[in-house]
């Protein structure tokens, strides 16, 4: 079974900046796409940030130039650095793996969410 456990959201004032990381775990072997999805209420799941396993990134238009997304192959870790951040940022932000490949099988996970909220 793989979980993946995310870490970082909270408050934070318009202008500042969040640290989102992202551990999977569950005898995996690879990972081929790691990224950052967000919902704000009311508005359906987007992507945020892509990083393949080879490191080629994708971003959405609204966070280009703010947003950084990498990851850390050997520890199944993302990480999304977020500044400036913007009120319209706010929203539960969900991890995702793709193509996993792990000792019984292979899939496509989501993390449990985590609450990103910019607000004065």
């Amino acid at each position: 079974q793989v979980q993946l456990v995310e870490s970082g959201g909270g408050l934070v004032q318009p202008g500042g900046s969040l640290r989102l990381s992202c551990a999977a775990s569950g005898s995996i072997f690879s990972i081929n796409a790691m990224g950052w999805f967000r919902q704000a209420p009311g508005n359906q799941r987007e992507l945020v940030a892509l990083i393949t396993s080879d490191g080629s990134r994708n971003y959405a238009d609204s966070v280009k130039g703010r947003f950084t997304i990498s990851r850390d192959n050997a520890k199944n870790t993302v990480y999304l650095q977020m500044n400036s951040l913007k009120p319209e940022a706010t929203a539960v932000y969900y991890c995702n793996a793709a193509g996993v490949r792990y000792a019984w099988g292979r899939g496509d996970y989501w993390g449990q969410g985590t609450q990103v909220t910019v607000s004065s």
